[in-house]
C-alpha cells in the first residue's frame, strides 16, 4: 500500500522540483509539512510532500514510526532491521510514484529528514541508482556507517544540522555521520544550532533553505 501523504502545491503553479519531508519517530507527515510554509516563497517551483511512516508508533499511538527503537519500546534488533527494510522499500516506491506523477526527475528531488527520518534519508539516498539533488538531515544519525563505502551507488550532497543541546540523539552523532560521509567521498555541509535541543531552530531552517535553493534546479 502506498504511503499516505498530503501535497503542498508549488507557488508558481508549475512543479520543477520536489522536496519530501521524512518525519521522526512518533510523529506524522503533518509534523514537518508546516516547514513548507517558510520555504515555499523562496522555492516557488517546488512541490512538497510529507508522507506518514507505514507503522503505527509503539511509543506514541497517535503517531507513526519507520521502525521500532529497541531501547525505547522493547523491540528486538532483528525486528527493527526487518521493519526498516520494509519502510525503505515503501519510501523508495513513494519517491518513484510521486516523481512520475509530477513528471520530475530524481535530480530535482531533495529529502529533508528529522531524527528517525534523517536516519532513513541518509540510508536510502546513497543506495539508489541515480543521485538526487541533495539530502538535509536534521538531528539524526548515519546508521551502519561501516557499510556506506561498499553500499553507496551514488553520492548526493548532504547537509547535516544538529542542536548542540540535543537530549534525544546525541550531538556527537553529527560528527560521526560527517566523518563517515566525507571518508566515503560525499560532499558534506554542516550547521550547528547553538543551544538547541531535539528540534529545528530558525537558523537551521535558514541554512537548509540556502542549501535547497542552491541544489534544486530552477
Amino acid at each position: 500500500m502506498m504511503l499516505q501523504s498530503k501535497r503542498k502545491a508549488p507557488q508558481s503553479g508549475t512543479a520543477k522540483s520536489m522536496v519530501i519531508f521524512v518525519h521522526g519517530y512518533g510523529a506524522d507527515g503533518d509534523d514537518l509539512l508546516g516547514l513548507a510554509d517558510p520555504l515555499a516563497p523562496h522555492l516557488p517551483d517546488t512541490v512538497f510532500y510529507s508522507p506518514n511512516a507505514p507503522e503505527p508508533c509503539v511509543g506514541n499511538p497517535f503517531g507513526y514510526q519507520w521502525f521500532p527503537i529497541p531501547w525505547l519500546d522493547g523491540s528486538s534488533e532483528e525486528a527493527a532491521q526487518a521493519s526498516m527494510a520494509v519502510s525503505l522499500e515503501k519510501l523508495n516506491s513513494f519517491i518513484d510514484a510521486k516523481l512520475a506523477e509530477e513528471k520530475i526527475g530524481i535530480e530535482a528531488l531533495a529529502l529533508v529528514g528529522f531524527s528517525q527520518g534523517t536516519m532513513m534519508s541518509l540510508h536510502l539516498a546513497p543506495r539508489r541508482d541515480s543521485a538526487m539533488a541533495g539530502v538535509v538531515g536534521f538531528s539524526g544519525r548515519l546508521l551502519v556507517p561501516e557499510l556506506l563505502g561498499a553500499e553507496a551507488q551514488v553520492k548526493p550532497p548532504i547537509l547535516l544540522i544538529h542542536g548542540d543541546a540535543d537530549e534525544v540523539v546525541p550531538f556527537e552523532d553529527m560528527g560521526r555521520a560527517g566523518d563517515a560521509l566525507v571518508s566515503a567521498g560525499f560532499e558534506v555541509y554542516g550547521h550547528v544550532m547553538k543551544g538547541t535541543g531535539h528540534g529545528i531552530a530558525p537558523d537551521g531552517l535558514q541554512v537548509a533553505l540556502s542549501f535547497l535553493h542552491d541544489k534544486l534546479p530552477g
